[in-house]
């Protein structure tokens, strides 16, 4: 942008054969260059030290999700073994292990009502006008026991509602218990009616008509009307729970889908399997954990490489950073730190009894004959510390990885972000207050030089005038 005044001093011809305008600019570039370039120094030693520090929590962070997701889905987790796979499909809870066999008998799977009602010309034949109310609970023979637990479903049926507007409407409207919809079969339109598995999902439908008279016809409301009392081959399948035995405790649940067994078991029942029971174990592949100790050794150095200035050791940004001195600390501490503190008497309880070891200048190493006579001795501790829960190797690494995320700690690495963002964010303010002082020296020495330009020019052209005179004396 053209400074203040320099169209004046160029106006009045730069008499003196200096150019003002450029004085005045370099004047007050001189006067404000060491604070801006000391700033703007800083600034990019700051923005440094928040990239140093953000790769380490970055870091940090994925490993502790990466170790996470290999004991959850991976080859970490207990690998379950049934006999019959056609009967089950087998998988843990997250934060379980479980180890040793069970025996497995289904007498039943779990079933949802299906109701299938009398036909109709037409799925768009009129249903009739009045109330359909649809209760839920027990069906056993031709007995209902309502559950009291559920809440009946009102539909308000007009007289301009199809049997496809219907179906419609009770799958809306039930709030996911039951699926209606309309099968056009050999002998006509039908409302198909299904409800959720488990014995108390059971309905029953009470129809009321507008109609004075009801007709219990097709275009009357009561024709949808069923109970099992009334039953005349509408009921094609009934509700009931899955029966099966585990260890030959026998159990009951309203899904095939089963949790909240013991150590963590979950079960998804596929067929039955009456006095033919099946086996199901676990086991823990012990080679995998070795895997995951030498990687897991690996990526700890890259964090200590990290720390000690990258690749070539020469980025120094941390060198003296707060976060970066308390993540070392940790990590010295890391071989020697108890991770389950409940462990039984003998078993590993540390990361030192896996292997893992800290040398002199800060690395990590893993003792592999150590680790093979843990898995060998103590295979079941051993795979005790790799699990999800509030202890074990996981729990432990998080954590490291949420402390150093912290922003609100001065002595994580996201404190030291926040501290150098702010840092950076007072340097700027700075840097706009100089910006404006150095713009306001400029316009003031500018009017000034242009005051000196203007004296010097009118001396000028006195000294002009005065030599005239002489010469014109001269040559009388």
């Amino acid at each position: 942008m053209e400074n203040p005044g320099s169209s004046i001093i160029s106006a009045l011809g730069a008499g003196s054969g200096i150019d003002f305008g450029r004085l005045a600019s370099e004047l007050s570039e001189a006067s404000f260059s060491f604070q801006r370039e000391t700033l703007e120094s800083r600034n990019s030693a700051l923005e440094a030290r928040i990239s140093a520090a953000s790769v380490l929590r970055g870091s940090l962070t994925s490993l502790s999700g990466a170790l996470g997701d290999r004991i959850r889905n991976g080859d970490l987790s207990p690998q379950a073994r049934i006999g019959n796979p056609a009967i089950a499909r087998v998988s843990t809870t997250p934060g379980n292990s479980p180890s040793g066999s069970y025996s497995l008998e289904v007498a039943q799977l779990a079933e949802a009502q299906t109701l299938v009602s009398p036909s109709f010309a037409s799925r768009d034949d009129l249903v009739g006008e009045g109330d359909l109310n649809i209760r839920f609970g027990t069906v056993a023979g031709a007995t209902f026991t309502e559950d009291l637990d559920q809440n009946a479903l009102s539909i308000s049926v007009s007289a301009t509602d199809t049997l496809a507007d219907l179906a419609v409407r009770i799958s809306s409207e039930s709030d996911g218990a039951l699926e209606a919809y309309v099968a056009d079969g050999t002998g006509g339109a039908q409302l198909v009616i299904k409800g959720r598995d488990g014995g108390v999902n059971g309905f029953v439908l009470e129809p009321t008509s507008s109609n004075l008279l009801p007709t219990n016809t097709p275009g009357d409301l009561t024709y949808l009307g069923w109970s099992p009392a009334t039953d005349s081959g509408q009921l094609r399948e009934t509700a009931q729970d899955a029966l099966f035995e585990l260890d030959t405790v026998a159990l009951s649940s309203a899904s095939n889908r089963v949790t909240g067994l013991p150590e963590g078991i979950a079960l998804d029942l596929t067929a039955t399997n009456i006095g033919e029971p099946t086996d199901l174990s676990f086991s823990q592949d012990t080679s995998a954990i070795t895997q995951v100790m030498t990687d897991f050794t690996a990526a700890l150095n890259d964090i200590v490489a990290l720390l000690n200035g990258g690749e070539d050791g020469t980025d120094k940004s941390l060198l003296n950073d707060q976060g970066a001195r308390e993540l070392r600390r940790d990590l010295a501490r890391l071989t020697s730190e108890t991770v389950i503190s409940d462990a039984d008497v003998g078993a590993p309880d540390t990361l030192g009894d896996l292997g893992l070891s800290l040398n002199r200048d800060g690395t990590f190493r893993l003792d592999t004959d150590l680790l093979a006579r843990t898995l060998a001795e103590r295979p079941d501790g051993a795979a005790a510390m790799f699990t999800i829960s509030p202890q074990g190797v996981f729990a432990t690494i998080d954590g490291l990885a949420r402390d150093n995320s912290a922003i609100g700690d001065p002595a994580s690495l996201g404190g030291s972000v926040t501290r150098y963002e702010a840092q950076i964010e007072r340097n700027e303010e700075r840097l706009e207050r100089i910006a404006q002082q150095q713009s306001n020296l400029l316009e003031r020495l500018t009017r000034s030089l242009s005051s000196a330009e203007s004296q010097i020019a009118t001396s000028q052209s006195t000294l002009s005038f005065i030599r005239q005179q002489f010469e014109i004396s001269d040559n009388s």
